[in-house]
């Protein structure tokens, strides 16, 4: 069971960053970000919330070792610091904010406690 769950999770990974991989500006929306005058943010985009997560989700099921999925873990736990920082700092809309929050730190909770503890 722990296996089909990190692999569900790693293919969600690769399929949320398809989406700032190949559709930016999409992504830009959802995020509530907007582009300055070079294409500077789209490349932002294409690498930080697109390849960099289509990529750790390939890695975690090409590897399939526990400790590639926590890895993956690692970058959610990551994510969900910045996210709740920011919940409490900066004033984002909601119930977005606490929204991807909570998915960062489900990702995180499961994929570290079940591959690393």
């Amino acid at each position: 069971m722990v296996d089909l769950i990190n692999i569900a999770m790693a293919l969600a990974t690769i399929a949320f960053g398809a989406f700032g991989l190949v559709a930016p500006s999409y992504t830009a929306r959802v995020l509530d970000l907007e582009f300055g005058a070079s294409d500077m943010g789209k490349s932002e985009l294409r690498a930080s919330a697109g390849g960099l997560f289509v990529a750790l989700g390939i890695g975690a099921i090409v590897i399939g070792a526990p400790l590639a999925y926590a890895m993956v873990g690692l970058a959610y736990l990551g994510a969900a610091i910045g996210r709740l920082t920011a919940n409490i700092i900066d004033d984002l809309p909601q119930p977005k904010g606490w929204t991807f929050f909570a998915f960062e730190a489900v990702f995180a909770a499961w994929l570290i406690g079940a591959n690393l503890l």
